[in-house]
């Protein structure tokens, strides 16, 4: 398993930092219309989500490709630190809290995988699902993100798959 470094958790909250100034939607525009404004952050959301549950939980080509990601990310993340302000980069402090997914809840995660997939080629929420998704994926093993999401996220995947498939066989 690849651990996020420091600059990896950096480039996440930097993709985080960029969605939220780019969907701010202004003071009077969000108390005007605060559930339209608020819907408009599902798609990000959502593939936040994904975006933590592959790169904690997933193996097989799904969990490969999350996992590259990160160390690519991490390194970029890194090199940045050092040569962009000078400071020292390393592994991010803290151990990430995992809960495995069963069967039922891998199957759910293939599932959104073909979800965001289909998300992700639309000109509407190409640019959320794909930045929401690498934002899960870079801050979804740091510490303090992972022991806030990474349980309830792999607990309501594998109740959905539970239920889902528990229903179907």
């Amino acid at each position: 398993m690849t651990v996020v470094t420091i600059g990896g958790v950096t480039v996440g909250f930097c993709i985080l930092g960029y969605y939220l100034t780019t969907w701010w939607p202004g003071h009077k525009q969000l108390l005007k219309d605060p559930a339209k404004h608020a819907a408009s952050l599902l798609p990000f959301l959502l593939s936040w989500s994904y975006g933590c549950l592959t790169v904690l939980g997933i193996g097989g080509l799904i969990g490969w490709t999350a996992q590259t990601a990160l160390w690519i990310t991490s390194w970029l993340g890194d090199v940045a630190l050092v040569w962009g302000v000078g400071t020292s980069a390393g592994q991010a402090a803290g151990n990430p809290v995992y809960l495995p997914l069963t069967q039922t809840g891998g199957a759910v995660v293939l599932i959104l995988t073909a979800v965001m997939v289909v998300l992700a080629r639309k000109p509407r929420y190409g640019t959320q699902v794909k930045l929401g998704a690498w934002c899960g994926i870079t801050l979804g093993t740091s510490a303090g993100v992972a022991g806030f999401a990474a349980v309830p996220l792999a607990t309501a995947a594998n109740w959905l798959g539970g239920t889902v498939y528990g229903a179907v066989l």
